[in-house]
């Protein structure tokens, strides 16, 4: 009776571990990457509401990510761009182009998020198909922001709210350093099990009007941000480990 007991937990053993190891996570917890793409700025120096995908700029990364479970994971960005706008650029409306604000400022970018992955698809072996995944986390991002308003045409304004607003932004300092929210979505796609291409886009939700370096000769009540389209590869670290299943 001892030895059928035996072998009846030993056979639901096996096909317990059988299941678990069909389902097994691909046990690397940690990734690292290379991105390239760009910055796209949003604020007061571009008429569209989608940025001013005119002046957008190349820019490069590199990041560091920490599998938590199948769905979640951290990770830590470093990304180093430019930013840049003209007022100049624009026929409509007629008052930019007598405006004539322009800006450009590098930007070094670092910030930490959590990422889901919508199908739990997080190191999994033998993964395939498209992982969908949502990221939101929080950063600074560090500027030297160049401001121009040597174009300015204070004769075509009949107000002289945009020349005294102007001069109120000339006389602030614009900052060096700013705290970004950034928040959106991607989708990887594996090439391998130890590789995988990722496309990205993230919006940087922030609380300042002078990443441009104006804004009461602008639109004081918007605030500035910007965004990042990105490629990038995803490099799998770490040995396959999967459950320790006994013999039958």
């Amino acid at each position: 009776m001892r030895s059928l007991t035996k072998k009846a937990v030993g056979f639901v053993s096996f096909l317990l571990c059988s299941h678990l190891a069909s389902a097994q996570l691909y046990t690397h917890r940690y990734e690292a990457g290379i991105t390239a793409g760009s910055f796209v700025y949003q604020g007061d120096l571009t008429p569209s509401d989608l940025g001013a995908y005119e002046t957008m700029r190349p820019n490069f990364g590199f990041f560091a990510s920490r599998i938590l479970n199948r769905s979640l994971s951290v990770r830590l960005n470093f990304t180093f761009g430019k930013l840049t706008a003209d007022d100049g650029l624009y026929e409509s409306p007629e008052y930019r182009k007598q405006r004539n604000f322009r800006f450009s400022t590098p930007v070094t970018e670092v910030s930490g998020v959590l990422e889901w992955n919508i199908l739990a698809k997080n190191a999994r072996e033998n993964s395939k198909g498209l992982s969908p995944y949502l990221f939101a986390g929080a950063g600074v991002s560090v500027l030297q922001i160049n401001r121009d308003a040597s174009r300015f045409n204070p004769e075509f304004f009949n107000s002289e709210n945009v020349a005294a607003g102007l001069a109120t932004d000339l006389a602030r300092r614009p900052p060096g350093a700013v705290f970004v929210l950034p928040a959106g979505v991607g989708v990887k796609y594996a090439l391998t099990p130890r590789l995988a291409l990722a496309a990205e886009s993230g919006y940087r939700f922030m609380f300042t009007d002078y990443l441009d370096g104006f804004s009461y000769g602008a639109n004081p009540a918007k605030k500035d941000s910007y965004y990042r389209h990105s490629l990038g590869l995803i490099f799998s670290l770490g040995n396959k480990s999967r459950y320790d299943c006994p013999p039958l």
